[in-house]
This record gives structure tokens, C-alpha cells and sequence, in this order.
């Protein structure tokens, strides 16, 4: 189904059926691509949850009216997985966002962008350069993108707000966080482009951050990080990049110094020493899809599912899964059955609750 032809009833059925429990952008996508619509999905989830072994009830059709409502109180719209507007480097990350709700202009995430992380109580020095940096690159012509924390994240948006730059929040759309970015974020909405992934009303929850953190990362075509301190989402945000094939780049910063030990490790471990904007700017043109970095972190990819029913009982893959992670392609190989019948079964046992997807194809079982 394009975009063209998605009727309302569609499109409520979609925003409906990635609302309902344990339904998230992998599940959507392997139900989209097993009924052909998201009418057909909604209406299939309590049979493939009872055949996980669990009751089931999909999202009730007057919460989804209510968010609609929301949504367009706050100005705001959908952009589907399919519309032509949706930006193609987000497209390819694994587990893309399927709904995401935007204000502002769409057209600047067709542009080259770059994402800009880093501390949130960064230092003076450290928020100087990520005022110099976004500045520079909005001149040349590329979009910022950065997540309206504190420090250096609000820096790279303000320097680069005339310019072009894009915020992605980890709360709805109606809220502003941190409190004292309220204009801030309404500026950018009115001047730049806004991205909620979180339906209307959501409070920045910390589960919230990575998801948020995926969208920053799969909008550019690198990331740098200009300071961090060690397991920082500002490190996540990197190592989502390299997962996605990005380009992934930090500043150095003394030893002396515990924000600056998460940057010195991305370079340690593979990411590219940049000391100008200059330097992204030759590093990211003409990007490929091959980055020049090396730091990197692949995963198993993800299967089709088959257009028939699963051939497999649901407690049959259970049977081989534990609160430990998992490769899907190792529950292939042990189950001896294909990859195909394996995802489905899989996707019954998430729609039961049963199931966790984990970060490069991984999966486990639920406690």
C-alpha cells in the first residue's frame, strides 16, 4: 500500500495498531507485511496473542480519537513509514520508526544532516565548540540534529536554528523538557522541524531516551559526539550510528577531564578525531553509505515473514528461549525449521508479552 492511497480508515487503523500492546516498529512492519493492512492487523491481534497463550485486546479506537485530537491541538501531524516525505537514512535504520508526529518543515530532513550530541553539563569550552561547529556546517549548507537537552544538544540547535536544524524529543509533541528549552523547542517547531515519536501527552520517561536517540542517529549521515563522560546516551547515540553504517566522530578532550573520557574512548575504539567543522565537512561529503569510520557494531539482520500462517507452535521457539539474548538466525539453525515460520512465532509470542527484542536481531524471553 503507498501513501497515495491510504485512506483515513487506514491510517487510523495503523496509528491504532502500533498503540496496542507489545506492538513495536518490528512487529508493525512483519504485521503490515502478513495481512496487508493495518485494518486486517488490528483485527488478527487477539487470535495470534491467544495462540502465544495469552488473552489480548488492541488498542481501544476512543483512546486512538483522543490522540488525534491531541495532536492536532498541538499543531502537529502524522508522518507515515511509507509517505515520500519520510526521510530515506531513517528509513534504513533497524527498527525505524513506523508513526512519528512532526511540526515544522519536513523538507529539512531531506537534507544532508549531521546529528550533534554530547554532555548536559558540558563545559564551557566544550559548548563554545558545539556553537562554532553547528554554525559552520549550517553555512555549508548542512541540518543540524540534536535532541533539546541541556548543554551541548541546546547549543548546536541555537547556532544553528537561522540555518536549518531538527529536534527530536523523547516525550509527546505537547511537551516542552527540559522545562527551561520551552522556547527553545517552539521555536525550532515553528522555524525548523520538531519529531516526537511518543503520542501526544507522554512525559520524557527514561525508556524513552534510546528510541529518541535511534531517530537522532538515523536522520544523519554522521554523528558527532563533542563531549561525553562514559555510558552516556550521548556513547548510545554513537554506537546506534555505527550500527546503521554512519559516520561516527568525536572531539578530543583531556584525560584530566571525566566528560571528555566518553569522546577519547569513541576514538580509541575506531570513531574518526575531528577538530573542525572542516573536517566533518570533508568527512561526510559525498557519503555513500560507506563510512570511513571504523567503529562499528553489526547485527543479524531481519527475515520476511511468509504470507501464510506460521507452520511452528509459539511454545516450541519459547522452548529455546531464555532471559538471555539471543540471535534469531541461532533459533533458525536450532529449530530447524526457516527463518520465515521463526518470526512469526516470534511475533505471536510478543503479542502475547512473552517476548523482548533486543539491539542487533536479538530476542529473548520475557521474566
Amino acid at each position: 500500500m503507498t501513501a497515495k492511497a491510504l485512506s483515513r480508515e487506514e491510517a487510523f487503523a495503523r496509528i491504532r495498531l502500533l498503540r496496542s500492546p507489545n506492538v513495536g516498529p518490528v512487529s508493525y512492519a512483519q504485521l503490515l507485511r502478513r495481512f496487508g493492512s493495518a485494518v486486517e492487523a488490528v483485527a488478527a491481534l487477539p487470535d495470534l496473542a491467544r495462540r502465544g497463550g495469552r488473552r489480548y485486546e488492541a488498542a481501544s479506537a476512543a483512546r486512538i480519537e483522543r490522540e488525534i485530537e491531541a495532536t492536532r491541538r498541538a499543531g502537529a501531524r502524522y508522518l507515515f513509514h511509507d509517505m515520500e516525505e519520510y526521510p530515506a537514512l531513517l528509513a534504513q535504520m533497524d527498527g525505524a520508526p513506523p508513526i512519528v508526529t512532526l511540526r515544522g518543515n519536513i523538507a529539512l530532513a531531506l537534507r544532508p544532516c549531521v546529528a550533534m550530541v554530547g554532555a548536559r553539563n558540558a563545559s564551557a569550552a566544550a559548548v563554545r565548540l558545539a556553537r562554532e561547529f553547528a554554525a559552520t556546517l549550517g553555512e555549508a549548507g548542512i541540518v543540524v540534529v540534536s535532541g533539546l537537552a541541556r548543554g551541548i544538544d541546546g547549543a548546536a540547535h541555537e547556532a544553528s536554528l537561522a540555518t536549518g536544524t531538527i529536534g527530536v524529543i523523547a516525550s509527546g509533541i505537547d511537551i516542552a523538557y527540559p522545562p527551561e528549552h520551552a522556547d527553545l523547542q517552539e521555536r525550532i517547531a515553528t522555524g525548523g522541524l520538531l519529531i516526537a515519536e511518543e503520542p501526544p501527552g507522554t512525559d520524557p520517561l527514561a525508556r524513552h531516551f534510546p528510541k529518541r536517540n535511534r531517530i537522532i542517529a538515523g536522520l544523519a549521515a554522521g554523528t558527532i559526539v563533542v563531549e561525553a563522560a562514559p555510558k552516556s546516551g550521548s556513547l548510545i547515540t554513537a554506537r546506534l550510528a555505527g550500527e546503521a553504517g554512519r559516520e561516527v566522530m568525536a572531539i578530543p578532550g583531556s584525560p584530566l577531564d571525566s566528560r571528555a573520557h566518553g569522546c577519547n574512548q569513541l576514538i580509541r575504539d575506531g570513531a574518526v578525531l575531528v577538530q573542525s567543522a572542516q573536517d566533518v565537512l570533508e568527512l561526510i561529503s559525498g557519503f555513500d553509505g560507506q563510512p570511513k569510520s571504523r567503529f562499528r557494531d553489526d547485527g543479524a539482520g531481519v527475515f520476511d515473514l511468509p504470507e501464510a500462517e506460521p507452520e511452528i507452535d509459539p511454545g516450541d521457539i519459547a522452548a529455546l528461549l531464555s532471559p538471555a539474548p539471543v540471535a534469531i538466525d541461532e533459533l533458525v539453525r536450532q529449530s530447524g525449521t526457516t527463518a520465515a515460520t521463526v518470526q512469526g512465532a516470534l511475533l505471536d509470542l510478543e503479542l502475547a508479552g512473552r517476548l523482548v527484542r533486543h539491539a542487533g536481531g536479538r530476542v529473548s524471553l520475557q521474566d
